[in-house]
């Protein structure tokens, strides 16, 4: 049952993921990968934002501290989703929760904060299945989509703006997100850290973003809930 909702919960951000999965599948063979090594990337990375990190460092022939370090900043912000789900999943052994770290993702952390983000009890068996409804879909539909877009990219002429495409899919799905005070704060500090951070290297300011977005929130709900008293 807790399966399934989180499955429904998740189904809408699905074409946002297909979409932005194509998109990287694409980028991975135009940028000079072979079909099998973007499989393999796809397929043993499982993160869009740190695959399109690496691949203009690949290309240039960078070194490869330089791209695992690049990768690795990127995705500082999945040190940030671990250790808010550690109380729900710290019941679990190490190889179970290695599993879990492999297949979360933003849109699966986002839906199951806001469903048990209050919850007193924590580490329950429907949260785990919940969890796992959010973030299976997302991979096999992450995966297909790749594996659609690395088999295309021989054919997809360079002038066609994906990436664009793919930006307003992420939208469509962000946008009613937005149901909230505290999400409206968060995602506007976000939006504004990312903004000015452009300049910075290796894409810090995402990670600034991400920091940013989740703290302001989480101010400004408890700012909300005190007002509510």
């Amino acid at each position: 049952m807790a399966f399934r909702q989180g499955v429904r919960t998740v189904v809408p951000a699905l074409i946002a993921t297909g979409t932005w999965g194509m998109v990287t599948g694409v980028a991975m063979v135009k940028s000079g990968l072979t079909e099998s090594m973007a499989l393999a990337m796809t397929l043993m990375m499982y993160a869009g934002s740190a695959q399109l990190t690496s691949l203009p460092l690949i290309a240039a022939g960078a070194p490869l501290w330089l791209i695992f370090m690049a990768g690795f900043v990127v995705n500082l912000r999945f040190i940030i989703f671990g250790a808010a789900l550690h109380p729900y999943f710290r019941h679990l052994s190490w190889p179970r929760r290695l599993g879990l770290g492999y297949f979360t993702t933003d849109m699966g952390f986002v839906f199951f904060m806001s469903k048990y983000g209050d919850d007193a009890d924590r580490g329950t068996r429907e949260q785990l299945w919940f969890f796992l409804g959010t973030i299976v879909p997302g991979w096999l539909t992450w995966q297909a989509a790749s594996i659609v877009g690395i088999y295309l990219g021989g054919i997809v002429p360079t002038d066609w703006s994906l990436d664009f495409a793919a930006v307003l899919a992420l939208l469509a799905i962000t946008i009613p997100l937005a149901n909230s005070k505290p999400m409206l704060i968060s995602m506007l500090a976000a939006g504004i850290v990312a903004w000015v951070g452009q300049l910075l290297p290796l894409r810090l300011g995402l990670v600034a973003a991400v920091v940013t977005g989740i703290v302001s929130g989480m101010l400004a709900e408890r700012f909300f809930k005190k007002g509510a008293k």
